[in-house]
C-alpha cells in the first residue's frame, strides 16, 4: 500500500480541495517527478500555484481517462 503524503493532505485541506485517494496519489508522484525528492520534501519547494497547477493537470488527466470510450 502507498502512503499518501501527509503535507499533500494538508496542502489539499487548507485549500479546500476535495480530492479521491487515487488523485492524491497520483499528485504525490507528480510531485516527485517534477521536484526529484519525496512528496513531502518536494512540495516545500513548490509555490501554491504550481502546486495548483499539478492537482489541475492531474484531474484533467483522470477526467480524461474516464471520458474516452472504450474501442473494440
Amino acid at each position: 500500500m502507498v502512503k499518501v503524503s501527509i503535507k499533500v493532505r494538508e496542502w489539499l485541506r487548507r485549500l479546500g480541495i476535495d480530492t479521491t485517494h487515487e488523485e492524491r496519489e497520483d499528485i504525490d508522484r507528480e510531485i516527485e517527478r517534477r521536484t526529484g525528492q519525496y512528496c513531502d520534501k518536494g512540495i516545500e519547494l513548490l509555490s501554491e500555484a504550481e502546486f495548483l497547477a499539478i492537482v489541475d493537470s492531474v484531474r484533467r488527466r483522470r477526467r480524461k481517462q474516464v471520458a474516452e470510450p472504450l474501442v473494440v
